[in-house]
């Protein structure tokens, strides 16, 4: 028996003397002890099975990973590509363009895939921001992209916040 079940039966024929009553036989314990296992037994047992049925869906074992069936992956087919393609043979074409081109033609009109509020930007992110809410704001940006426009706003009036706060201005000239 356990040390529990001794002390509910020393507490329940003391309430039972108290109330004057016949004293209960006992009741077979129904609660078994598992001793527990020594470092020995435990070692002698194996390693403990953790996981039962979780499949690892990392590869730990070779150069290649291993399929279920044990075949290895094969290698992809090598193919070079296209060295003469449209996008390969025009890629840079137009770096040089302001030295070995004439005058009329400047590098920013040649910026094709460029958002045009980008074309010939230069300057601080404050100043990239309003230039783009000045091209926007006639457009429908701010009604069909809210969220954005918004976010705009705020990292503007942010930007101004610390420009104007914890920036040092440049002397004037006058």
């Amino acid at each position: 028996m356990s040390w529990l079940n001794i002390t509910f039966q020393k507490l329940g024929k003391a309430a039972l003397h108290a109330v004057g009553s016949k004293p209960v036989d006992p009741v077979a314990s129904t609660v078994t002890a598992v001793r527990q296992l020594s470092h020995a037994e435990r070692r002698a047992r194996g390693p403990t099975v953790r996981r039962y049925g979780y499949a690892d869906k990392i590869f730990k074992s070779g150069l290649l990973p291993h399929v279920d069936n044990g075949q290895k992956v094969p290698m992809p087919v090598y193919r070079p590509k296209n060295a003469w393609s449209q996008k390969r043979t025009l890629f840079g074409q137009n770096d040089y363009i302001d030295v070995l081109g004439n005058d009329r033609l400047h590098p920013v009109k040649v910026l094709y895939s460029l958002p045009s509020w980008l074309r010939g930007v230069s300057g601080n992110e404050y100043q990239v921001l309003l230039r783009k809410r000045r091209l926007l704001e006639k457009s429908k940006y701010p009604i069909a992209r809210p969220t954005k426009w918004r976010d705009m706003e705020k990292r503007i009036l942010y930007l101004y916040r610390f420009l104007n706060r914890k920036t040092k201005t440049g002397y004037s000239h006058q």
